[in-house]
Order: C-alpha cells, then structure tokens, then sequence
C-alpha cells in the first residue's frame, strides 16, 4: 500500500517501542518520516533501520516538552522536508507509585513529558496544517485514562489526551483536520518492561498476568497499534474525529 506517498509524518518518542513501529508503518505506506526522540541519537537508529529498506526517514533530537524547542524543531522538519501532513503524539513517561508517596516531580515529569507535549507538538504542526487546509493528529492515550493503581500521574495525563483530542477536533475540523487518539491496553515495549522491574517481577511473568486478564488471552505487540495509528491518519478514516479508539484485546 501508499496510503502515506507524499506525505510527511512526524511521530514524537520514535526510538523505539510503539513510536518505532509507527514510524515503520508509515514509511512502509509511503511517508516521509520525521523521527523525534530526546536526542538524534536516540532517533538514529530508527532512521537507519528505515533508510536500510529504502524509505525516506530522518532523525531529530528535541524535548517535546520544550515549547519552544518543539516551534524550532518542527519549523526545521518543514525545512528539511517540504511539509507536514501527519502529526502522531506518542512520547510518553512512566514514574509509578502509589498517590500518597508520589513527589511533585514526578507528577510534574509525566504530565509534562504525555499530556503538555501533546498541546506543543499540536499547536506547532497545526499552524502548517491550518495554513495548507489538510492534517491528521493522532495522539497516544491509554487504558490507564479509566484509572490504574500506582498511575495518579500518568492515567491524569492520558486521560488528558482524550479531553485534548475531542477539543482539537472541534477547533480544527473547519481546516480540514482530523484529530483521533488510540488508548493502549498492556502492549509489550520497553515502558511495560520497566514496569515489570518495578514491580520485581519478569517481562515474561508480567506479560503473562496482563494476558491472563485479556479476552484474546495475550498481550500486544507495538505494530498492532501501528496499525491503528496508520489507519487514523489516513484518508480511509476521512470521517473520523474526535475519537478515541481503545485497542486492548477486549478488556473491560
């Protein structure tokens, strides 16, 4: 398929886990890719993986939770590569711990780093989407918005993320833009392996509970949500906005 030729995608936190496989994903269809991690050699190898199967891929170091290190960094990637069609949100932190010894810092870390990155990525791409009447949004949420123990911070950011997207869609939609989120269930990534850690519990022990709580009986895979992300930003999904689309093996 080349849903994506033509197009040039930036996906934030792309280093690796669902950001990678997204980045793939798009670049497989077609896109152009604009790869952002924390530091570009962060990103690079991302980058190299791509531009080793022929796709277009570059990769640039910026903290998105930077305001403005996001309006430069974004005004670059228009620089580089012409344009900016297709925006997806995924960068994203964990620092768990139960409510009552949670410190400020890391309320404030995780915040910063997956809701207020979402609000600077969003408004630096939206001035080039508004301005060329076409863009698509996709922001990473997570089953964590419905509440999770241990999670204050980060289900408060991810449910963030839904509240921003319904708002984005409504704001934007006369320029021709859509703006969706998906909401993980337990995907297998490094962010899920640290957790297992905390917890002092393996990846494979971890993966195996969170499976047994599932329906289809086994955890996900980053390019399942690929997929979806794919699907949000393309014109198969031209009427869809505002949406959040749960993707988590049927849990309740």
């Amino acid at each position: 398929m080349t849903r994506f030729a033509g197009r040039v995608a930036v996906v934030t936190g792309a280093g690796q886990g669902i950001g990678a496989a997204t980045a793939h994903r798009l670049a497989e269809e077609g896109a152009t890719v604009a790869v952002i991690d924390l530091t570009a050699e962060r990103a690079q190898a991302t980058v190299d993986a791509l531009t080793a199967k022929g796709h277009a891929a570059r990769a640039y170091g910026c903290d998105v939770a930077d305001h403005d290190a996001v309006r430069q960094t974004f005004a670059q990637v228009v620089t580089d590569l012409g344009a900016l069609h297709i925006l997806v949100n995924n960068a994203g932190i964990t620092r768990d711990n139960l409510f009552f010894k949670m410190p400020k810092g890391d309320w404030d870390a995780v915040i910063a780093v997956n809701l207020t990155s979402a609000y600077n990525c969003s408004q630096a791409a939206q001035t080039h989407m508004v301005k060329q009447k076409y863009g698509k949004i996709v922001s990473l949420s997570s089953r964590s918005a419905l509440g999770n123990r241990g999670q204050a911070n980060y289900a408060a950011a991810k449910a963030g993320i839904q509240g921003l997207t319904a708002t984005l869609a409504i704001e934007l939609g006369p320029y021709n833009i859509n703006v969706n989120a998906v909401a993980p269930g337990y995907i297998a990534t490094p962010m899920t392996v640290s957790t297992a850690e905390r917890v002092g519990a393996t990846a494979g022990d971890h993966q195996a509970q969170a499976a047994d709580r599932t329906p289809l009986r086994r955890v996900g895979q980053p390019e399942e949500i690929a997929s979806v992300v794919a699907f949000l930003a393309s014109e198969d999904a031209s009427y869809v906005s505002g949406q959040t689309l749960y993707v988590n093996g049927g849990a309740r």
